[in-house]
């Protein structure tokens, strides 16, 4: 009788098996071949950008130089390229708008490829009066700004939210009447870690970034960032690289004054965008050091006239892809 068992329960096993293997779609299994043979060669830095403008600044200035024989692996959608910058090998990811999207490709190369950090960068708006297009900044740390509570203009906030919005003070006359819109809380994120308690989170609403590469990233200030789109379109002023501010993350892009001040009074960020705060969020959640280095390419709302991303943005991807050559050059 135990024979029997044994026969059948290999043979269940077997075929358990079989259906798995067979439910691989067969595209992803020369993938994931690719990727053990891309390994061997490993550990890569991992770099990840998010919409085209910004990968094209960065192949543009020709310091990636794919690798020879494996230059790229198809996975999930994405194409992750493999290569040297700087004389370090690199993995290159453009992850897609969003935070899904940032957490998605951020977690996949944690777990797919031999990985010893991740240097996120692109651009960003600007919600700092001191801070101009053009400029650099490397934050020290991120807030995700989205998670919200968002109640009736007679509704009472939960205690451990940490700001509030109330839509009504925002009336034009100030005061005339109420608002609809009510009001929101912002909340916290809920953070897992490796070094935490399994199944456990943490409230977390400031992600730190790594304080190595932070201050690596120091070292940065002071350098050549470019002023010029073209021989028509240039800055009024020479822009600058500045290491340390606060960075804002939300799935919205910011384009309103009235909520640009709003974002900077509570919370003395810097600059806002829509991937950062995932990016980091995951790559701590893993063990993994991260850095942000974002180029400023429009004023978030605080502009006269059109939001000046379709004219700066090239500008502004430009400069965070020079940053990013000369950081990884830091890296030993």
């Amino acid at each position: 009788m135990a024979a029997k068992q044994f026969v059948a329960l290999l043979f269940l096993t077997l075929v358990l098996i079989f259906v798995n293997a067979s439910a691989i779609p067969s595209n992803r299994i020369k993938s994931l071949n690719i990727i053990k043979e891309v390994n061997r060669k490993g550990p890569y830095v991992g770099l990840i950008t998010v919409y085209p403008p910004e990968e094209n600044a960065f192949f543009a200035s020709k310091a990636f130089k794919p690798d020879g024989k494996r230059p790229f692996v198809d996975l999930s959608g994405r194409r992750f390229r493999v290569g040297k910058v700087q004389g370090k090998k690199v993995i290159y990811v453009r992850c897609g708008v969003g935070m899904v999207n940032a957490a998605a490709a951020t977690q996949q190369m944690l777990d797919m490829f031999d990985i010893t950090g991740i240097v996120h960068f692109g651009i960003a708006g600007s919600v700092n009066n001191s801070m101009s297009i053009g400029d650099v900044t490397i934050p020290k740390q991120f807030a995700h700004t989205g998670i919200w509570d968002w109640l009736n203009p007679n509704g009472t906030l939960p205690a451990n939210d940490i700001a509030e919005l109330d839509f009504g003070s925002y009336n034009v006359p100030k005061g005339d009447g109420m608002n609809l819109l009510g009001k929101i809380g912002y909340s916290y994120e809920q953070f897992f870690s490796e070094s935490g308690k399994p199944n456990t989170a943490i409230p977390l609403f400031w992600a730190q970034i790594s304080e190595r590469w932070l201050q690596l990233a120091a070292g940065l200030e002071g350098m050549e960032l470019e002023r010029c789109v073209n021989s028509s379109a240039c800055l009024s002023r020479k822009p600058k690289l500045v290491v340390g501010l606060g960075g804002s993350t939300a799935n919205i892009f910011v384009d309103n004054a009235a909520y640009r001040d709003f974002l900077y009074q509570t919370y003395a960020v810097s600059s806002v965008d829509m991937e950062s705060f995932a990016v980091v969020m995951t790559s701590l959640s893993n063990g993994y050091p991260v850095i942000v280095i974002r180029g400023l390419s429009d004023l978030a709302g605080g502009q006269t006239g059109q939001n000046a991303i379709q004219t700066f943005g090239p500008l502004a991807a430009r400069n965070a892809a020079q940053a990013v050559i000369k950081f990884i050059g830091y890296l030993s």
